[in-house]
């Protein structure tokens, strides 16, 4: 393999959310855990699960299922928390499972859909085409507002105070 393929080249933590696949820059996850027990946070967003404890870390942790308008699933051994770093802040994403680490060509990697009806197309990066797959890449900068992010970060600080 030459300096210019993998040049060209992206990594990337692909995940299923219902039957859809979707994918992020490995470059963004910290780590995979297994489903662990989430804290509610009061008046939060719908999707804000809530927070874990990481090795005296507090996360907040996002539903991906309910951030996206999903049917509610019940979770089960393969469903994982990814931790990932949105504008800085490590954040945990709900997913149903975590299928595999994928490389990509930058020429398997297409720019997302203009408009799609019913669909927000600025949470998706491009979408990523391997043998017969297509997987949504996701723009995670654009999960969270910049306001819930601020939310969560004090949410954050002040338990870190608190300890």
């Amino acid at each position: 393999m030459t300096e210019k393929n993998i040049a060209a080249e992206v990594q990337m933590v692909a995940f299923k959310l219902e039957k859809e696949e979707f994918a992020v820059d490995i470059k963004q996850v910290r780590e995979v855990l297994k489903m662990t027990q989430v804290t509610p946070l009061p008046q939060s967003a719908q999707y804000i699960e809530g927070v874990i404890n990481l090795r005296g870390e507090v996360i907040p942790v996002v539903d991906l299922r309910k951030r996206f308008e999903l049917s509610e699933e019940q979770r089960n051994k393969q469903t994982r928390i990814i931790i990932v770093e949105i504008k800085g802040n490590d954040v945990g994403l709900i997913v149903d499972s975590v299928t595999e680490v994928l490389r990509f060509s930058s020429t398997a990697i297409q720019a997302p859909p203009t408009r799609i009806a019913g669909t927000r197309t600025d949470l998706i990066k491009g979408v990523g085409k391997i043998d017969n797959r297509l997987l949504i890449i996701l723009e995670l900068e654009k999960i969270l507002s910049t306001e819930e992010i601020i939310a969560l970060d004090e949410i954050t600080l002040n338990d870190k105070v608190k300890q």
